[in-house]
């Protein structure tokens, strides 16, 4: 499913967020989108889920315009993932799958075989099967976030959006939830990951747009985008770019 967002633009009463932000991406394809702290990726990302209404622009999936669909019919076509945090109830990660399946019910019914069979269907797909009977809130962070994503995969959605996934994650948990993502777009999902770090839309991304300002600065390949100029405009720092035979690496000029 393709996700086609045409000149977007969004304010918080005189303040302006996104400025005619555009492009559009495809099934089978991660685009990581960059950017430091208050450029707007978190916003768009609410505009796309409907959380914020007020933009101008419009945002289409597979051509049809988000903004003319129920928040149940949206569900069906996008899904968030949000990142891992304490809950207040000790809900097994099964359950917490379950509950993506409820957009498909009508009030007041209850997951039936159909739901629980979807929703054993997402953990398979992430490989955390073994995590069913276990309590959410005595999991990693890693692998709540894979509970995460397994929960928007039980939606049944085919666009799937992650806010800085990682941002609260270890080292380790870092790379497999980033190979998670990779892996959901060589299945056929389409994937918006946000992130700080721009090793990440180099390893893992087969896209990346850098937002400044509220604008697109960058968008193409990662080699295409990441370059030492565009890293000092984004974050004030100087930054070198060195092939190695696993990929490229970003090594920092200054700070040591």
């Amino acid at each position: 499913m393709s996700l086609t967002v045409e000149n977007l633009s969004f304010s918080y009463e005189k303040h302006e967020v996104l400025h005619e932000i555009s492009f559009t991406t495809q099934a089978r394809e991660l685009l990581a989108i960059l950017g430091p702290n208050g450029v707007g990726k978190t916003t768009l990302f609410k505009c796309v889920m409907g959380l914020e209404r007020r933009y101008t622009g419009k945002i289409l999936a597979d051509g049809v315009d988000l903004s003319a669909l129920s928040p149940r019919e949206r569900a069906h076509r996008v899904a968030a993932i949000p990142q891992a945090h304490p809950l207040s109830f000790r809900y097994s990660a099964f359950d917490m799958v379950l509950m993506g399946t409820s957009h498909s019910l009508s009030p007041f019914a209850v997951p039936g075989e159909k739901e629980r069979e979807m929703a054993r269907a997402a953990m398979a797909r992430v490989h955390i099967e073994h995590l069913a009977e276990r309590p959410f809130d005595q999991l990693s962070g890693g692998e709540q976030q894979l509970v995460f994503i397994a929960r928007a995969l039980a939606q049944q959605a085919k666009i799937l959006l992650m806010d800085e996934p990682t941002s609260s994650l270890d080292y380790g948990n870092r790379l497999l939830v980033l190979g998670v993502a990779r892996d959901l777009a060589r299945f056929g999902y389409t994937v918006l990951l946000s992130t700080h770090d721009p090793q990440h839309a180099l390893w893992f991304a087969d896209r990346a747009l850098a937002l400044k300002d509220g604008r697109v600065l960058a968008l193409g390949t990662p080699r295409e985008v990441i370059t030492p100029a565009l890293l000092e405009e984004l974050y004030g720092r100087r930054i070198d770019l060195l092939d190695t035979p696993q990929g490229p690496v970003l090594v920092p000029k200054e700070g040591f």
